[in-house]
């Protein structure tokens, strides 16, 4: 553990959840793949799509409603509806076909689960202190096994913008009802988590398993409160 700033006494911790608890990329390329999959072999139409198509079908979407940019679930919902006007379908078959190709990306999306210690690390934080998760994401706490450990999760969406906006570091506080320097925030992101996690009066911890931890690589607003080595070193925080 380095430690950037001193640490005053933690009372509650929020958790960002890719790459922080588990290395998402590739879970996202196997769900993806398993999209593609399927929708190949539902509708060829839609799957001819060119693959830069699908982008710009993307691109419009939240050029027309910006508040999609934080809500990647209904961003997916409505990029599949939309490419689904290549098949012919009414209206209320296409909804139920963007539903549930969604629905099966959901799921593969969150079929994994964390590995025994982090679980055994939330486990042991949630004995001491009250712990919130906090994600840009759309992954299913309950599928991946970690539910459990957390008071509240929260995804950004339509109304809870995404990282680094304060929206959902506030909300935890409100919540929590603590004051914001009382919650230490975990997360991988030096931007979305740390940076949005100070300017919101939050402590902050550094740790990533996707990549090595090199500052020298990093996009560095602002240095997080400490810098760990591995999730463990959150227990000291508690004991």
């Amino acid at each position: 553990m380095q430690c950037y700033r001193p640490v005053s006494p933690v009372k509650a911790m929020t958790f960002d959840l890719d790459d922080t608890l588990y290395d998402n990329e590739p879970i996202i390329a196997g769900a993806t793949q398993a999209l593609n999959d399927r929708i190949a072999e539902l509708y060829p139409a839609a799957a001819a799509l060119p693959a830069a198509q699908w982008a710009a079908i993307k691109r419009d979407l939240i050029k027309g409603n910006q508040g999609l940019a934080s809500d990647m679930g209904r961003l997916r919902y409505e990029t599949l509806y939309h490419g689904l006007a290549a098949e012919k379908l009414d209206d209320d078959q296409r909804h139920q076909a963007a539903q549930s190709l969604f629905d099966y990306f959901y799921h593969a999306r969150s079929d994994f689960a964390v590995t025994d210690e982090v679980r055994q690390v939330l486990a042991a934080l949630a004995a001491k202190v009250p712990l919130i998760a906090i994600t840009n994401g759309n992954v299913d706490t309950v599928q991946i096994g970690i539910n459990e450990f957390f008071t509240a999760t929260y995804h950004a969406s339509l109304g809870r913008p995404s990282k680094p906006h304060r929206h959902m570091f506030d909300e935890a506080a409100q919540t929590l009802d603590l004051a914001p320097q009382d919650i230490l925030h975990v997360g991988d992101n030096l931007e979305k988590d740390v940076l949005g996690a100070h300017r919101a009066g939050l402590q902050t911890a550094w740790i990533a398993v996707n990549r090595p931890m090199d500052l020298r690589h990093e996009d560095v607003s602002v240095l997080p409160s400490v810098h760990l080595h591995s999730l463990a070193e959150l227990l000291w925080f508690v004991d």
